[in-house]
């Protein structure tokens, strides 16, 4: 509930501060994201309205924070603006670890009709 408020604290500390002052916006946001990731894990789904009453800021708020982090990939979630609810989607990693292996598998085949093009002339 008070975590933007002690965030906005030690934020205040930073900007003022010689040596993390030039970091402080790198380090508020990927807490920010740390915390929004911490409670989406814990559900299938949320409303925005559970979100906002969380972090004790306005479902305006989170809609345009999480808009903005879902599109950069940082969460894995899409928002029903409608329905006002926010769902997870976990990318599986036995599906990532698959498509990363086809897409090494064609990277190599590639190589191998190169290579296999230029011994033959």
């Amino acid at each position: 509930d008070d975590f933007f408020k002690y965030l906005a604290k030690v934020e205040e500390v930073m900007k003022y501060d010689r040596y993390l002052a030039p970091h402080y916006r790198y380090y508020m946001r990927e807490m920010r994201i740390q915390a929004y990731t911490q409670l989406l894990e814990s559900y299938q789904s949320l409303t925005l309205q559970y979100m906002a009453n969380a972090f004790g800021v306005t479902t305006v708020y989170i809609d345009k924070e999480l808009s903005r982090f879902i599109a950069a990939g940082r969460l894995h979630a899409k928002i029903d603006k409608v329905g006002g609810i926010v769902e997870t989607n976990r990318p599986d990693s036995k599906n990532y670890q698959y498509q990363e292996t086809i897409k090494k598998g064609d990277i190599l085949l590639n190589r191998i009709q190169k290579l296999s093009r230029v011994i033959n002339i």
